[in-house]
């Protein structure tokens, strides 16, 4: 007979981290490698992934596509779609160095690439969105083609295996950043795959999560009412879709939407003075399918910075610290304190409380005055929706 109730450990599945520096300084991926390898017992080496935002200042204003190809024949097919519809710049293989633990890897391919203007002008179409249909054309429509990470001086490093053996196949050490996030991965309903792995991204959004979204197929059919299309075969997957839907399309900020995916219990609504319980009364109403439930601690990455939030009930935990311009988070205090031994101002993040680190007003504007718009060839093809 095996063992009874009690008498396993199960750890709480899964384990995220995240380092950023609000000054927008770079720094290496040995931090975040090191932080995330401490929490080594949390995964079972089905995934482990990393996301860096900053790191190609050099092509800065041009989508940098990570994509993982299981075969010639859509490595073929995706980079002729490419060439219809964008711009290349710069088409390489994936820098990564051979980790014995890590086999039967993709062909690991990426893009810097702008929408021509002929084709985004004649689409009528942001310039994002055009982007982020392509994005779905890809991995929903070219088989075996899988887009890892689409946004711009950001990527998407994550495979199958555990966090630090990812991290040593993609070089990341290499990498400077000013926001590193990470996540070790446990699955429990859902297959251990390259394209599975976290983070889970789209344009520049990325999503880390330990947890489980009870809610996956209310909140799945609710993002695909608006061109949204879940085909990763994860739950995670549509956290990152509802918050691109809930900011960049509904022109909330990243705090509330955030509140919107861990809204107020009626209970506690009812308990609320009138101005407020009207206002979330209309919110749960309206966005009722954008609730998300079941245990779960996200750390979302934007352009922008950072935003972490646990479930109303507080069932995975996540731990915050700062020192100086330099903000830390992660599953355990000691993979904070591993990496910053005199860390300060530590605490647990509170239930559906959303917690919010951007960098620093005068970072933020200088890095979009840096900002230059490309003028590309226009085509003289027609723009389709990618059929």
């Amino acid at each position: 007979m095996g063992p009874r109730e009690g008498e396993v450990r199960i750890p709480s599945g899964c384990a995220i981290s995240a380092i950023m520096d609000k000054s927008g300084k770079r720094m290496s991926g040995s931090d975040i490698l090191s932080s995330i390898e401490l929490m080594h017992d949390r995964s079972n080496g089905l995934g482990g992934g990393f996301a860096a935002y900053g790191i190609y200042p050099e092509y800065a204003d041009l989508y940098a596509f990570h994509i993982f190809y299981e075969d010639r024949e859509a490595r073929t097919e995706t980079e002729e779609f490419l060439r219809n519809y964008f711009d290349t710049e710069v088409a390489e293989r994936m820098p990564t160095t051979k980790v014995a633990s890590i086999d039967h890897e993709p062909n690991i391919w990426r893009y810097f690439m702008s929408p021509y203007i002929g084709k985004l002008r004649d689409s009528r179409l942001s310039e994002d969105q055009f982007t982020m249909n392509a994005v779905f054309h890809i991995n929903s429509r070219i088989n075996g083609a899988f887009v890892a990470s689409s946004g711009k001086n950001m990527g998407a490093f994550k495979g199958v295996g555990y966090p630090e053996d990812i991290g040593r196949f993609y070089r990341i050490e290499d990498y400077n950043a000013w926001l590193w996030t990470a996540h070790g991965r446990f699955p429990t309903n859902t297959p251990g795959w390259w394209g599975g792995a976290h983070p889970f991204t789209l344009l520049d959004w990325s999503i880390v999560h330990n947890g489980e979204i009870s809610s996956y197929d209310t909140n799945r059919r609710y993002v695909e009412q608006y061109g949204y299309e879940c085909t990763l075969q994860t739950d995670t997957e549509v956290i990152t879709y509802l918050f691109d839907f809930l900011v960049r399309q509904q022109g909330m900020s990243q705090k509330m939407a955030a509140k919107i995916l861990a809204a107020p219990e009626w209970d506690q609504i009812d308990h609320m003075d009138p101005k407020d319980r009207e206002f979330w009364t209309n919110i749960r109403a309206c966005y009722s399918r954008a609730l998300v439930n079941g245990p779960f601690s996200i750390i979302l990455g934007s352009s922008r910075g950072l935003l972490a939030l646990n479930d109303r009930l507080k069932l995975r935990s996540l731990v915050v610290g700062d020192k100086d311009d330099k903000v830390y988070l992660a599953s355990e205090e000691s993979a904070i304190r591993l990496v910053c031994p005199d860390i300060e101002h530590v605490r647990q993040l509170g239930g559906g409380e959303p917690f919010v680190a951007e960098l620093y007003p005068e970072v933020l504007a200088q890095m979009e005055s840096k900002k230059n718009i490309y003028t590309r060839p226009v085509s003289m093809a027609t723009a389709g929706d990618f059929e």
